[in-house]
């Protein structure tokens, strides 16, 4: 049991930390090429510092004050968040005996992961569900979207060095 354990979550880190780096890699080159503004993790690390002292949601948390180190916050929860879902998707251990199946499984779990941004952090913002408070909302949806289908092909391609080494 504790071999097994150790496995799971030695395996589920790797691949929550690289599904994680691929979709920060993709976001850097949307950046680049095509000057698509980047998720800003900082609010996330803000909205878990306020959190911490009970409130949960925001009127619009752009302009609620400034966390100390809400940056560095932002960032650690994006990865552990990351670890997290690729946890859940190696528990029901099953899907690994499948080499097409897990590619397409954990591509279509990384996208179904944008219900949490659309139906939690978004709303807790001040955003609204699926961010409709917004001036582009369409535009925040589409950036969420991507963002978690390039976290599924992370999830993918992470799958498959791992397996190449582990």
């Amino acid at each position: 049991m504790g071999d097994s354990l150790f496995h799971l979550v030695g395996f589920s880190l790797l691949l929550g930390v690289g599904a994680t780096l691929f979709m920060d890699i993709w976001s850097m080159f949307l950046k680049r090429v095509f000057n698509v503004q980047p998720l800003n993790y900082a609010l996330v690390g803000r909205w878990l510092a306020y959190l911490l002292n009970g409130q949960v949601l925001h009127m619009n948390i752009v302009k609620a004050e400034p966390k100390q180190h809400e940056s560095v916050i932002g960032w650690v929860a994006h990865y552990v968040i990351g670890i997290v879902f690729a946890l859940i998707l190696v528990l029901p251990s099953l899907w690994m005996h499948n080499p097409l199946l897990n590619h397409i499984g954990a591509i279509v779990f990384g996208s179904l992961t944008v219900i949490f941004p659309y139906f939690i952090m978004q709303p807790c913002f001040g955003m609204g569900i699926a961010a409709r408070k917004t001036a582009e909302p369409n535009s925040m949806r589409m950036k969420s979207l991507m963002a978690h289908v390039s976290f599924g092909v992370g999830l993918s391609l992470s799958l498959f060095f791992i397996s190449m080494v582990y």
